[in-house]
């Protein structure tokens, strides 16, 4: 069959009359076939999965009932659009109870979203021409600056490097790009270094976006995960709602990552840029589960029994990981460990050497069944998720354990 006219007509930004054509494999692509070969080569192995980014149980019971009784409800039945105002006003509520941020007004600085990754896909249409640039950190969650190329723009990409607690250093972007940068994206507690950001570096943040006209977008997707005192906001430093916003996603703060809700929250201006961008996109997520969320943000002991289970889970890897011969770091948020890749291993008599996170990965997989995630983008590290399936505690703890003793059979060189 001749080829079809259509494969000229796709659009450069998806690759134009490449697309589809690339032979190149992603590394999560990579990571599910591993997986689905080593099922297949051991069928009789357990697979320990620490390679899943999201949460691995469902929402809370009653929040599953809210939902229940709001979607029988035929007042709930139409389109949203851009959010009903009890959302808003919640998000008003729980903003200053839960981050200690104060003042929200629930009408011109709040709007939901239907989860975070649409309101991070739409941002660059409202800011983004061509020839705009925008701040990215790496390593991280692309879709901000996929769009923003999509559009035209430009991508600076600011290492997340160990000497740095994993924190964009600004003051190394040149004076041409902060001519045209646009956006600035940031993200802590961060995936995939689980690191947190401190109230002096939101301030150097904030001080950084008045300076060069820039627009912060932080997504906060893990900021509730918090294990050391109240969860911390980019919203809670004086001048932060002037110069950017902040999203929040129920996913994980209350594990209704199939739900698809999030919020955005901060500058009235950069708010009404958003809707009106949304509004020509979607039509707002269903009303019965925006009411769901009300339920939830209500009831921030859920997240709070969360984020314990977390760190217990997170406590256990620690010391799993470090009698390996790994430097494994207890985080202050998220569920995430990014521990340096070792260079090589010793199984047996065969002595084995990794170039990169991606090759050691890869072999955990298929020589122990241990999935991680690999990165290579800036230096060699390995992201151990504590999302993996667990009964309960004991079998938190034996999970671990296995973990523990897999990784004990080999001479990992750092």
């Amino acid at each position: 069959m001749p080829e079809s006219y259509i494969q000229n007509l796709f659009a450069e930004r998806i690759g134009g009359n490449k697309f589809g054509k690339e032979t190149k494999i992603y590394k999560f692509e990579k990571i599910k076939r591993a997986k689905a070969q080593a099922r297949k080569e051991h069928p009789n192995v357990e697979l320990l999965d620490f390679g899943v980014g999201e949460p691995d149980e469902m929402a809370f019971p009653m929040v599953v009932e809210a939902l229940k009784i709001e979607c029988a409800k035929p007042e709930n039945r139409g389109y949203a659009d851009n959010g009903i105002q009890e959302l808003k006003d919640a998000v008003a509520k729980y903003m200053d109870k839960f981050y200690g941020v104060k003042g929200i007004d629930p009408a011109k600085e709040v709007l939901h979203s239907i989860g975070s990754k649409p309101a991070l896909a739409m941002l660059p249409s409202a800011f983004i021409n061509p020839g705009d640039v925008a701040l990215v950190s790496v390593p991280g969650y692309p879709i901000l600056g996929t769009h923003t190329q999509w559009h035209g723009g430009r991508i600076i990409n600011l290492p997340l490097r160990e000497e740095n607690n994993f924190l964009p250093a600004l003051s190394t972007i040149s004076k041409e790009d902060l001519k045209k940068a646009k956006l600035l994206y940031i993200n802590y507690p961060n995936n995939p270094t689980g690191a947190t950001a401190t109230i002096d570096f939101f301030k150097q943040v904030v001080e950084f976006a008045q300076k060069n006209n820039i627009v912060v977008v932080h997504d906060a997707a893990y900021a509730a995960l918090n294990f050391e005192g109240r969860p911390l906001s980019f919203l809670s430093v004086d001048g932060a709602k002037d110069v950017g916003v902040e999203i929040h996603s129920f996913s994980k703060a209350f594990n209704m990552t199939g739900w698809r809700l999030a919020f955005v929250v901060g500058s009235e201006k950069v708010i009404g840029a958003f809707g009106h961008v949304k509004d020509n996109y979607d039509s707002g997520q269903f009303i019965a589960i925006q009411k769901a969320g009300i339920y939830a943000l209500e009831h921030t002991e859920i997240t709070e029994k969360i984020a314990a289970k977390y760190k217990r889970r997170l406590e256990l890897m620690v010391e799993a990981l470090n009698s390996a011969g790994f430097a494994a770091k207890m985080p202050h948020g998220s569920f995430y460990l990014y521990v340096a890749a070792p260079k090589g291993a010793k199984n047996g008599k065969n002595g084995l050497k990794f170039k990169t996170a991606e090759d050691i990965s890869e072999y955990l997989i298929t020589e122990k069944l241990i999935s991680t995630v690999p990165w290579d983008d800036v230096g060699h590290y390995l992201r151990f998720s504590a999302t993996f399936i667990a009964k309960n505690e004991e079998d938190e703890r034996r999970v671990v354990a296995e973990m523990k003793k897999r990784l004990g059979e080999l001479e990992l060189q750092f």
